[in-house]
């Protein structure tokens, strides 16, 4: 398993202006989180993170797939994931009610990135993890249509 430090950023030595960082998350990134979703997965991500004077800004872009569980018949399913996010690091002692505004203590020298980048992987996803029509496991199909209730119209309940 690689270092959980390769996800910290140290900012303290950067000067003034853009600098760009690439994450490459694997399987042991979300073996490492208990009651994960995700079981697996391959995602590159790009970072170009602005220094300023009073904060830093970070503009995340990932790409890649991950492995979880078909919502429908709970197999295995792959699932792409692409997103791009945005968020301002500021230097202070206040609580931030903005979720995309982190407070840093101003002692502060890096970001550690992994709660945040598992937080973008995974609202990434769909809402609805399944698989494309037909490609469920038909025995668990087939468990549902016994034990599933419906009402008249054969809507689910």
């Amino acid at each position: 398993m690689k270092s959980e430090k390769e996800y910290i950023v140290p900012f303290i030595g950067l000067k003034l202006g853009t600098h760009e960082f690439e994450f490459e998350i694997h399987d042991a990134f979300f073996e490492a989180r208990e009651y994960s979703i995700i079981q697996s997965g391959n995602v590159k991500v790009a970072l170009l993170l602005e220094k300023k004077e009073t904060m830093l800004v970070g503009n995340f872009t990932l790409t890649g797939f991950v492995t979880s569980m078909c919502d429908r018949c709970n197999d295995v399913i792959e699932v792409p994931v692409k997103g791009n996010f945005r968020l301002v690091y500021k230097f202070g002692l206040e609580i931030s009610d903005d979720e995309s505004l982190i407070v840093l203590h101003p002692d502060s020298y890096e970001i550690d990135l992994r709660d945040t980048l598992y937080e973008f992987i995974t609202i990434s996803l769909p809402t609805k993890i399944v698989h494309p029509q037909g490609a469920c496991n038909p025995e668990m199909l087939e468990l549902l249509d016994k034990y599933l209730l419906q009402n008249e119209n054969g809507d689910e309940l």
